[in-house]
């Protein structure tokens, strides 16, 4: 399992218990429930205070759910966020003495087996429901890591038969499946196929190909997806080895960006592995067409041959010596047994640039809490990786000080550019304010000018958005951004006073609603009063404006005050302030409602439709 459970428990009762499972599960964490306001129990790793929001935002990210607690309980939290069955983490419900233990989902997805595990532990009962497993030991619709099941759309007709007393005859070899329970028969109707050539199966054929093999691909810059595509199918065919059977695609870590090789292994659901020059040359006498030009080119005597020959080790023969285009290379390598493919080479190195938002786990998207959840490693100053600590604990953990968002995004870049998944952490969204430009920068930048490797420029970049301090103040507070806004950052470290000053006549001339961000720091106490003198130039004393810290946590203080009255003092280095145009207002009584808002001219809209109607009548 990738991911280490999270052992979520509802009452205190059920501590014990918790604590029993995460003394044996390496990295378990245990989530307790704890009321907004009150202190977490210390025996805790982590607490939260809205259940079925925590309990979703787990499920979401992918984190497998270990709940000392009713059933019903997850069966409601989770059911509105149910999607694809064979996405989903595993969830476990257990009770509160550790006497039952019932994976509700994911049972082809390690629950089963974490559930045995887990009963072992507590020396439990494992409630298994799922039929294949507990009839015949064997899930057929989930063969294990190293087999693939090429018509996964039969396995369950299949195995209805087998449950209504039907028997099966096995051909080919497969210890897994020699091993289970299965009611075999040689004149069985029912077939069960182990292959690696290619074969269709049906309602009453499965067909289980073992991943023995390993593609080495090579290609020239810009060849395209359709040319490798079409020499990959052809030398299939020509050997007739399934697809099935493939574990991995393979080639030198130089082409670890080249745009074909990436499509053809995500069309497929095939990892792409990379090799050294240095070590797929290790092959050299093992090649079938060793070749001084490439040698000369790329520092190794054949890219596809040797691609081939090192995902399979050893012990492992050439079954298909290159085969080439104009663009492109092919070649295909056998090991007698399937392969691990974590074990070979290296992964193209992934870089998620993760937006986390205030830091609350209900406002974080869940593509973030996944990519959090996935990485090997997470980057960031200190204080943003506290606040994901639940989806990031036992992973190296980088942290960096604040002043040193260069240093962070380098180091993070060169991490990915080594073969690692690499999480980079951001508060609010990782484009605003925060650390999205700087990777781009960087990776943009020549090399003797300060930018990146090679290495990492060839990693997989992707941002995950999330929920800016100046958005998250303004839903806050009402809707003070209605209207159109901008936002202005006051600090002067990277961008000149001189421009920063045009920005913001700029933005009071044109009567924008702004948002200020870095408004003041220890040594800043001179821009934000600058501002508050020019804006008052342009829009009146009373417009509203809106000071907000910390959003979105425990610690979060709103308040509202007035152009006029904006005191420098009454801001910190945490604080977003949003000030208002002409037309912004502050609504309510002031006691039991108080809000902002910024109005796009409905009501002329409304007035001028009035005064058609009246005067047509």
């Amino acid at each position: 399992m990738d991911v280490a459970p999270a052992i979520v428990i509802i009452s205190p009762i059920a501590l014990k218990t918790a604590q029993k499972i995460s003394a044996v599960l390496d990295e378990s964490l245990i989530h307790g429930y704890a009321k907004s306001g009150s202190k977490p129990n210390v025996d805790h790793h982590l607490s939260f205070s809205e259940p079925m929001e925590h309990l979703r935002s787990l499920f979401q990210s992918g984190t497998p759910i270990i709940g000392i607690c009713a059933a019903g309980i997850l069966i409601r939290a989770l059911a509105p966020v149910l999607a694809e069955k064979h996405k989903e983490p595993p969830v476990i419900a257990i009770s509160e003495d550790g006497s039952s233990v019932i994976p509700l989902l994911g049972g082809h997805r390690g629950a089963n087996a974490l559930a045995h595990e887990i009963a072992e532990i507590l020396q439990g009962h494992a409630a298994i429901t799922t039929a294949g497993d507990s009839v015949f030991g064997v899930a057929l619709d989930d063969p294990p890591n190293g087999w693939t099941l090429a018509n996964p759309k039969d396995a369950k007709p299949l195995m209805a038969n087998l449950l209504a007393g039907k028997s099966v005859k096995l051909s080919g070899k497969a210890e897994w499946l020699e091993n289970a329970s299965l009611p075999l028969d040689e004149t069985a109707m029912l077939e069960i196929v182990t292959t690696e050539q290619a074969e269709t199966g049906n309602e009453s054929k499965l067909v289980f190909h073992p991943q023995t093999h390993v593609v080495g691909l090579g290609c020239s810059r810009g060849c395209s997806l359709d040319e490798l595509d079409d020499l990959l199918q052809k030398s299939l065919a020509q050997t007739g080895i399934s697809l099935g059977s493939v574990a991995a695609f393979a080639s030198i870590d130089l082409k670890a960006n080249e745009v074909a090789m990436n499509q053809l292994a995500a069309k497929y659901d095939k990892p792409l592995r990379l090799f050294t020059a240095d070590e797929l040359n290790e092959q050299k006498d093992r090649l079938q067409n060793p070749s001084e030009v490439v040698f000369a080119e790329v520092g190794c005597h054949g890219v596809s041959e040797g691609a081939a020959l090192s995902g399979v080790g050893a012990s492992g023969e050439l079954v298909l010596a290159k085969h080439k285009t104009a663009n492109a290379t092919v070649a295909i390598a056998r090991a007698p047994a399937p392969v691990l493919t974590e074990s070979i080479g290296r992964a193209r190195g992934r870089l998620h640039v993760i937006g986390i938002g205030p830091g609350q786990a209900i406002w974080r998207t869940p593509e973030a809490s996944s990519w959090l959840a996935e990485a090997d490693e997470v980057v960031g100053y200190g204080l943003y990786l506290d606040l994901v600590a639940s989806l990031i604990r036992g992973k190296q953990r980088h942290a960096f000080p604040l002043g040193a968002e260069e240093e962070r995004v380098r180091f993070a870049l060169e991490r990915a550019g080594q073969g690692h998944n690499v999480a980079l952490v951001c508060s609010g969204d990782s484009g605003v304010y925060a650390m999205g430009a700087l990777v781009f920068e960087l990776l943009d930048r020549p090399q003797n000018n300060g930018g990146v490797s090679d290495a990492a420029r060839k990693v997989e970049v992707a941002s995950a958005p999330g929920i800016s301090a100046m958005i998250a103040l303004s839903n806050r507070i009402g809707a003070p951004l209605g209207h159109d806004f901008c936002a202005i950052s006051l600090s002067d470290l990277l961008t000149p006073w001189e421009t920063i000053q045009q920005r913001l006549e700029g933005a009071a001339i044109g009567d924008f609603v702004i948002g200020f961000y870095n408004p003041v720091s220890k040594r800043r106490r001179t821009q934000l009063a600058w501002a508050r003198e020019k804006l008052l130039e342009y829009r009146p004393a009373d417009t509203p404006v809106v000071l907000g810290s910390n959003i979105g946590r425990e610690s979060e203080v709103i308040s509202t005050t007035t152009l006029k009255e904006l005191k420098v003092d009454d801001v910190d280095m945490l604080t977003t302030v949003i000030v208002g145009g002409s037309q912004t207002r502050l609504g309510g009584d002031g006691h039991s409602s108080r809000f902002v808002y910024t109005p796009r001219g409905y009501a002329k809209k409304i007035d001028a439709k009035q005064m058609k109607t009246e005067t047509n009548a």
